[in-house]
């Protein structure tokens, strides 16, 4: 188990510093971190009476958002994960919101991932909501991306080159294919390759008492496909450290910004638990618990079928 540090160590493997993150990001050194990817706070709580309102919230992180890109590598990558802000029945895309912060110093967008979920608030006066959207930007034209670790099986293993000079070979890549934008698990086998990642609700294996908490396996994928071995990955509003939980399983270095002492906490004790064994955490890729028509909560209700 290596020791937790609470400031930036270039020796340390993981660093989760309490506090403002704006004032740790100054601390760190220029070009640090491969990946930067977190879930920006919300603001909850706040009315939005107007669009303008939502601006000057979004415009007082510039500062971090200046600090990430100085610490972010120039072959990194980062990724702002968010979903809808909803006032009084108004939709407010937090996504298209943000894009301005960063394409105005320099970023580029690569992807703008859809992260897709079968749980959520539902809603009576429109649509419920099902998914969040991963906005992935890149420094420069030269970052890390690898997208072997991150392939997903084949719909059509068997498919071939129907002309050519490869004409009757395999067309696909052994290792299975691209996973696009729009992201699930696999839930079932080769024939049905579908990627879909529950967010973390009561009965989620990972759940703290955290109220916004991402899993653990959307960041691992960033981190497969982003990182290299030893790289640092970067959270700047880490919560309880799900970023850093991703960052570690697969042998990179993490450092996490939380300005609550009780997320703190609950995420030194989340990488105390990798190191023992003992933490709870939903494998990359494992299916998704469908329910049976045996049970209960899967079969109709009797007085349903009485009033029909």
């Amino acid at each position: 188990m290596p020791e937790i540090a609470d400031s930036f160590d270039p020796k340390a493997e993981v660093v989760i510093a309490q506090g403002d993150c704006l004032d740790t990001l100054r601390n760190f050194p220029d070009g640090l971190a491969k990946l930067i990817i977190t879930s920006p706070p919300y603001n909850l709580g706040k009315v939005y009476e107007t669009t303008t309102e939502l601006e000057q919230y979004l415009e007082s992180l510039s500062p971090v958002v200046d600090q990430l890109v100085r610490v972010l590598s120039t072959e990194g990558s980062l990724c702002w994960q968010v979903g809808n802000y909803v006032e009084r029945g108004e939709l407010f895309p937090l996504d298209i919101f943000y894009y301005p912060l960063f394409k105005s110093r320099g970023l580029k967008l690569r992807n703008r991932i859809i992260w897709h979920f079968e749980h959520g608030l539902h809603a009576t006066k429109r649509f419920s909501g099902r998914y969040e959207v991963l906005l992935w930007f890149t420094r420069t034209d030269s970052y890390t991306f690898n997208l072997d670790p991150v392939r997903i099986p084949s719909k059509y293993p068997g498919k071939t080159h129907f002309k050519g000079e490869k004409h009757g070979q395999p067309s696909g890549n052994p290792l299975g294919k691209n996973p696009s934008d729009y992201w699930r698990v696999v839930v079932h086998d080769w024939e049905s390759a579908l990627w879909e990642i529950p967010n973390v609700k009561a009965n989620h294996p990972e759940k703290t008492i955290h109220p916004c908490q991402f899993p653990i396996e959307l960041v691992e994928r960033c981190v497969l496909a982003l990182t290299n071995e030893g790289d640092w990955v970067v959270d700047p509003f880490a919560g309880v450290g799900s970023a850093l939980l991703a960052a570690l399983r697969h042998h990179r270095r993490a450092i996490g910004c939380e300005q609550e002492e009780k997320y703190v906490e609950i995420a030194k004790q989340r990488i105390t638990d990798l190191y023992s064994g003992k933490l709870r955490y939903r494998q990359l890729g494992k299916p998704i618990y469908q329910p049976s028509g045996r049970e209960k909560v899967a079969q109709v209700p009797r007085q349903w079928l009485r009033q029909s």
